[in-house]
């Protein structure tokens, strides 16, 4: 496995811990919008403190960026108030199912079309056949005693 693949399967598992986390604040001061608030500050001081140390970068590069670049903000919100909201309801693993079932989908569709600057990987029998594995692999995790 290569470090890359590495660091992914360990974002992968940060997922459910930071949903675990959140939710966990979320309903300890009853408030999920508030427990993301927390979140997104902890993690602008980590990511600011990160680009610190890697090196100054010009600002007038990020201001001049495409403005429909910046809408990946509103996808981490709305993916963090809705974890921080709906695990507690329904449990950090059926959640996260959910979420997984949609990473699914989307790649699939940003791969084939190529997408948002992606490199197009278009759909074939191989890539078909695994995404319905795993979509029926996250299906029977919904199942009682499957």
């Amino acid at each position: 496995m290569s470090y890359q693949a590495a660091v992914m399967f360990v974002a992968g598992l940060g997922i459910p811990v930071l949903a675990s986390l959140n939710a966990a604040l979320g309903a300890r001061i009853g408030s999920p919008a508030m427990a993301a608030c927390a979140l997104f500050l902890v993690a602008l001081i980590a990511a600011a403190s990160v680009a610190a140390v890697s090196g100054p970068k010009p600002v007038h590069l990020l201001l001049s960026a495409p403005k429909h670049l910046f809408l990946a903000g509103l996808f981490v919100a709305f993916y963090i108030l809705s974890i921080t909201w709906i695990a507690p309801r329904m449990g950090v693993g059926n959640a996260i199912f959910f979420v997984l079932l949609g990473q699914l989908v989307g790649a699939l569709i940003i791969d084939h079309f190529g997408f948002l600057g992606a490199k197009a990987f278009p759909l074939d029998p191989w890539r078909a056949f695994g995404f319905v594995l795993m979509a029926a692999g996250v299906w029977a995790t919904q199942k009682p005693g499957f």
